[in-house]
């Protein structure tokens, strides 16, 4: 599966040597559309409005059990093609800022960490 590669900072689209937009390929695609997938607020994509995590209705303004963002963490990853397994770990949620990691397997039994 091929992807458009974003920078890793800006979340933004990458030109390759030739001016051309970058693309990335397996592994670091599925892993670049997981990371994809958590970021996504559901509601925000335009054309289908039910994928993402419910940040604004479950988790902006509330305390929700670890337990509870974990498995939408871990949902939104199992949504990328290619994705046997996901889990999630979270390791800050303080001052509203959410980070962890989620350790995902490959259909092929590779593994990847994907950063959040």
């Amino acid at each position: 599966m091929n992807t458009l590669l974003l920078d890793r900072t800006a979340w933004d689209l990458v030109l390759d040597a030739s001016g051309n937009i970058a693309m990335a390929t397996n592994p670091y695609a599925v892993a670049q559309d997981v990371a994809s997938a958590i970021k996504l607020f559901r509601g925000e994509l335009f054309y289908n409005t039910l994928p993402g995590v419910p940040y604004w209705e479950e988790f902006l303004g509330h305390r929700p059990p670890l337990a509870l963002v974990r498995e939408h963490v871990q949902r939104a990853a199992m949504t990328v093609p290619d994705v046997a397994s996901a889990t999630c770990t979270l390791t800050s949620f303080t001052d509203r800022a959410l980070a962890g990691y989620v350790d995902i397997t490959l259909q092929d039994g590779t593994t990847q960490t994907v950063s959040f």
